[in-house]
């Protein structure tokens, strides 16, 4: 079958869609959002569309590699670190004497003072496992 016989066979819109060359797969995912857009005009929201409220708003990278760099430096020196330095560097306020976030691990040594700590370090010395290790041991 030609381009031209195909073409012949499709409703107008999409025989002119097949000629500036949009793909069958292109066309299909604009009949879907025309559907779902359809299906959401009553609701008023479209669930489908990203927004940057939702996502959090805009990222600062400068603060962020600032960050990343004060939690590499607190690891590797082991400094005690007190309640707002720990709420900086995890980006949560601890609510327990130990948090874990994102693969670190915050413990309370006294009053207002604590140890930064990755996860995976903090298991090993207390002879836990990690996720291969467990699956290993069973064979």
């Amino acid at each position: 079958m030609n381009g031209h016989a195909a073409a012949a066979s499709l409703p107008d819109w999409m025989a002119q869609a097949v000629e500036q060359g949009v793909k069958p797969e292109q066309a299909l995912a604009f009949i879907g959002l025309g559907l779902m857009g359809r299906m959401a005009e009553g609701a008023g929201e479209r669930p489908w569309i990203w927004s940057e409220e939702e996502d959090g708003g805009s990222v600062d990278l400068s603060t962020l590699r600032q960050r990343l760099e004060l939690v590499q430096l607190a690891l590797q020196t082991g400094a005690p670190l007190s309640t707002a330095e720990v709420t900086a560097l995890l980006g949560a306020r601890p609510g327990s004497a130990t948090v874990q976030r994102g693969g670190l691990s915050a413990r309370r040594l006294s009053r207002n003072v604590w140890k930064l700590t990755r996860t995976a370090e903090e298991s090993a010395d207390r002879g836990g496992s990690s996720f291969s290790e467990g699956f290993r041991r069973r064979l």
